[in-house]
């Protein structure tokens, strides 16, 4: 079969304007509709037969593993090209390869879908998703916006609710897994329920055919959860780049049996994808979901801390000015004292809309409290923010119903400022009324109310937080993430501060769980 003729096979896909590099192989790029979601990208061969079962693969790995080689060779695999046709396509655009490089990529997830092509040699079409730039020189924040991404598609109506398998990319040449590495694969298997990881199995890239010793001891000290086989190894499978590769006269032979490598290592992953069943995502939701409420209680306990401090130093300069000034006070109403009164207001944030993704906060007008921030990107509204739950808010003070919160590019933020307070001031706003209280209680007695008041709130948001970590123990596939970590330092300290030995020591117990893998994800975090 000649280039051309082989070529003809796939024309309602290509065109001579598709040819990127003629020769054998000639390469082409795949004619493809392209959508995109704000920071998502969706890029789509031939059209979706509902009737047909599609399988979607995550890929996951740093930069420069040859994902994209990879995807390609999925394409090329599920389209049904051989060696002998003497052609090659691509999906992943060649100037994305580049920018994936370069490390500018704009978009920070991608899906590629192949549609028209079961039963060539898979009974079923491809959905992949990669994360290109995860883990590259853009940092942690760039990071964590990839893995707000990646939940949004499998929170969108439009998105991802089921996942055939997840693919962990490493090259063969790897002999242990860096630190950065070991970050991708930790934030990303976090995003999980425990369900997903019989579904977890290793690609192995720019492989010389060969059992790849090396990297399995990596993969075992860092104690990476995924498929095991009979002999409770991780299941692998492995590809070789140089597939598209000009076959040389000198170098066809050996571009041939490398080409055999990625054949084999695609038709044994078919195996695996047939054999193993989706895993739906409303487990790795309810993950999701915690990660995002026990993120927004930590830092939304991290402002009434602040705010706690800052009104304990109120009260304290209230109750030093009764004892200091107690008897020009009783003889002049309108005696005044200077202290630092604590105030809330709400300060402008960076925000704004992308078409269907929606930046902000989400706060609370009756707590006057900051619940996400930054918001869900997909919830445009605060009902729709997943710090919800049944209707009323997980976050503020008095879990308040949805309809008392607003999502707006504004969050609250407590100061001090000087201000000049009489004693009829001070008893207006801290003495109780009869109605409230039998026999009237003191200005003093009740300063220390309102104390106790701003302690028993703080220790509510922190047993909340506890309990969204105990929650993840249960049922992430990862409770050992870098966010987790972090959260446990946080909240160790002021279970301390608290007393409550019990949890102290069930906290200890989840951070003593920390190994090889989890470390060097913490330590490439901390050194970013």
């Amino acid at each position: 079969m000649t280039m051309i003729d082989a070529s003809s096979k796939y024309q309602d896909f290509i065109s001579t304007r598709n040819l990127i590099r003629p020769g054998h192989p000639a390469v082409y790029q795949l004619r493809t509709k392209k959508e995109e979601f704000g920071s998502l990208t969706r890029m789509t061969v031939g059209k979706k037969d509902v009737n047909k079962i599609n399988k979607t693969i995550l890929l996951v790995g740093e930069t420069g593993t040859g994902k994209s080689t990879l995807i390609n060779a999925l394409v090329n695999y599920s389209m049904g090209v051989k060696w002998e046709d003497g052609v090659w396509f691509q999906i992943v655009e060649e100037k994305e390869e580049k920018r994936s490089q370069t490390e500018s990529q704009t978009s920070d997830v991608m899906m590629y879908q192949i549609f028209g092509f079961e039963g060539k040699i898979l009974p079923y079409s491809l959905t992949i998703i990669d994360t290109p730039g995860f883990g590259d020189a853009r940092g942690i924040k760039h990071d964590d916006n990839v893995s707000q991404k990646l939940s949004d598609w499998f929170r969108s109506e439009d998105g991802v609710h089921e996942v055939h398998a997840v693919g962990l990319v490493m090259k063969g040449s790897d002999n242990r897994l860096s630190d950065r590495l070991m970050y991708v694969f930790n934030s990303v298997t976090s995003l999980f329920g425990k369900n997903m990881e019989k579904n977890i199995v290793v690609l192995i890239t720019h492989s010389n055919g060969r059992k790849p010793k090396n990297v399995l001891e990596a993969l075992e000290a860092a104690n990476i959860k995924c498929s095991r086989d009979e002999k409770k190894q991780p299941v692998y499978y492995l590809f070789n780049n140089s597939q598209h590769e000009d076959r040389t006269e000198e170098e066809e032979e050996l571009l041939k049996a490398q080409y055999l490598i990625s054949e084999r290592g695609m038709s044994q992953f078919n195996l695996f994808l047939e054999k193993t069943g989706p895993q739906k995502l409303e487990e790795s939701g309810e993950v999701l979901n915690n990660h995002i409420r026990l993120a927004a209680c930590i830092q939304n306990l991290q402002d009434i801390i602040k705010q706690t401090a800052l009104k304990q130093s109120e009260i304290r300069q209230i109750e030093e000015a009764l004892k200091k000034h107690e008897e020009e006070m009783k003889e002049n109403q309108n005696y005044t004292v200077e202290v630092d009164e604590v105030y809330k207001e709400k300060e402008e944030i960076g925000g704004g809309r992308w078409l269907v993704f929606y930046k902000g906060a989400v706060t609370c007008k009756v707590c006057e409290e900051n619940c996400h921030f930054p918001g869900c990107t997909m919830a445009c509204r605060p009902e729709h923010c997943k710090v919800m739950k049944k209707g009323r808010c997980t976050v503020c003070t008095r879990k308040c119903p949805a309809s008392d919160h607003v999502k707006e590019k504004r969050r609250y933020v407590s100061k001090t400022r000087k201000v000049q307070k009489t004693m009829e001031d001070m008893k207006e706003k801290y003495e109780r009324s009869k109605t409230e209280s039998q026999s009237k209680s003191t200005l003093l007695e009740n300063l220390g109310e309102e104390m106790k008041k701003l302690t028993t709130e703080r220790s509510q948001l922190l047993d909340e937080a506890y309990q969204h970590l105990v929650k993840l123990e249960e049922i992430a596939l990862n409770v050992n993430s870098v966010s987790t970590y972090v959260h446990l330092d946080f909240l160790i300290e002021k279970m301390k501060e608290e007393g409550d030995k019990e949890k102290v020591q069930k906290l200890e117990k989840m951070k003593s769980r920390e190994d090889e893998g989890s470390r060097a994800a913490l330590l490439y975090k901390q050194n970013q």
